[in-house]
C-alpha cells in the first residue's frame, strides 16, 4: 500500500501540535508530502474539490472548533470519493467513549497524542508502516489504539 511517496494530511486546531507533528515527520525516514489544516471545515473543503489529489492517510484531531474530527470522520466515511482513505484519530482524549465512537464510525487507528517528541516519531513511523489493509479488513480493536 505504501507508494514511493506518501501523501499525508493533518487537521488540528492547535498550532503547536501541528508544528510538533510536522517536525516529527521530518525525522521519519519516508518520502512524503504533508498538508496541514487548522480545522475540520478547511480540511473538508479541500477534500471535496475533485481536482485536489486525495491523501493516503488523514490524521484528525477530535476536538476542533467549527467541525470536529468526529464530524469529519463521518463525512469521509459517507462519501463515495473519500470513504477508502485511511483515517487516524490523533487526540489528547483517551476516553473510552471517544475511542468507541471513532472505532464504530470507521477510523483505522486511534492515537493518543504523546507529549514526548521521541514517542511521537515512533508512533508516526509505526502508523505509516502498518498494513492498513489488514486493519481495515480485520477491524481488530486490539490494533486500533496506539497508546505509548
Amino acid at each position: 500500500m505504501l507508494h514511493t511517496h506518501l501523501h499525508i494530511m493533518l487537521a488540528d486546531d492547535d498550532e503547536d501540535d501541528r508544528l510538533f507533528f510536522t517536525e516529527a515527520f521530518e525525522e521519519v525516514k519516508i518520502k512524503y508530502t504533508l498538508t496541514t489544516f487548522n480545522d475540520g471545515v478547511s480540511l473538508m473543503k479541500h477534500l471535496v474539490v475533485k481536482e485536489n489529489p486525495l491523501p493516503d492517510i488523514i490524521f484528525l484531531d477530535l476536538n476542533m472548533p467549527r467541525k470536529s474530527g468526529m464530524e469529519c470522520l463521518r463525512e469521509i466515511r459517507n462519501s463515495e470519493r473519500l470513504k477508502n482513505i485511511s483515517v487516524a484519530i490523533y487526540s489528547t482524549s483517551s476516553s473510552d467513549h471517544d475511542v468507541e465512537q471513532t472505532f464504530i464510525s470507521g477510523a483505522n487507528v486511534y492515537i493518543k497524542k504523546p507529549s514526548d517528541f521521541t514517542e511521537l516519531k515512533k508512533i508516526l513511523s509505526d502508523v505509516i508502516h502498518i498494513n492498513w489493509q489488514y486493519i481495515t479488513d480485520g477491524l481488530n480493536k486490539d490494533s486500533f489504539i496506539l497508546n505509548f
